[in-house]
């Protein structure tokens, strides 16, 4: 059995609107073990993006425990958090999020220039990160000047770049074509078998799914199925 690197136990969480409570994720448990590839599916308000968000310390839990990395995050202050998240987790977004005034590389340094690194070492990272996304040759151009695909590349380079434990997705393809959005899903799958990275994606999308080694469905807050796919060649 591998280590698991996340652990949730009874995690619910409650948001108040007015008078009403909206219960997003009711008593989900659950393990995940590090070096997993996992799908959250399960339609529009299924709590997918809240699980996820719980995860990656974006949110914190009503009531349950969240241990992830060894930390129990309900324990920990908005400050402890972030410290946290800038140790453990990279997000990759279904909009990107690149700055459109700088170019690629400075788009993947920019994580960078808050931790204690000189300008040679932040280069390196940089460099490195391109390279395994297959954008080396436009770490000039900016945001304008490259495809949707090429984009979201630069948007997992820049989370790459921090060397992360778990790269945590919400939607990375949505925004893509088919073809872009398949090239993405082989990365993915590259980062996890070639570079052993935890990555866990929220999709509406099958065809993202079947690329996961493990999907769990979400019905109304609750964990509805958790199947294993067979073993990649």
């Amino acid at each position: 059995m591998a280590e698991p690197i996340i652990e949730l136990i009874n995690a619910t969480k409650i948001y108040t609107k007015g008078d009403s409570q909206i219960r997003t994720l009711d008593n989900v448990s659950l393990t995940i073990e590090k070096g997993d590839f996992v799908a959250l599916m399960g339609p529009s308000g299924s709590g997918k993006t809240t699980l996820l968000n719980l995860i990656g310390g974006l949110d914190t839990a009503t009531s349950g425990e969240i241990i992830v990395c060894g930390e129990h995050l309900v324990d920990l202050s908005n400050r402890e958090l972030a410290r946290w998240r800038a140790e453990h987790v990279a997000f990759i977004f279904q909009s990107f999020n690149l700055l459109p005034v700088l170019t690629a590389y400075q788009n993947v340094e920019l994580p960078l220039t808050l931790m204690p690194l000189s300008r040679a070492e932040r280069r390196q990272h940089v460099e490195h990160a391109l390279k395994i996304v297959g954008l080396q040759d436009r770490m000039h151009h900016r945001p304008d000047e490259l495809s949707g695909g090429q984009e979201q590349r630069v948007a997992i380079a820049r989370a790459l770049a921090t060397d992360p434990l778990m790269l945590l997705a919400d939607e990375p393809t949505g925004d893509l074509d088919a073809h872009s959005a398949q090239e993405i899903m082989n990365l993915m799958v590259s980062l996890n078998r070639d570079f052993g990275k935890t990555i866990i994606v929220v999709t509406h999308d099958p065809k993202v799914a079947s690329v996961a080694r493990r999907q769990l469905h979400l019905e109304k807050g609750l964990l509805a199925m958790d199947t294993t796919a067979g073993v990649r060649g």
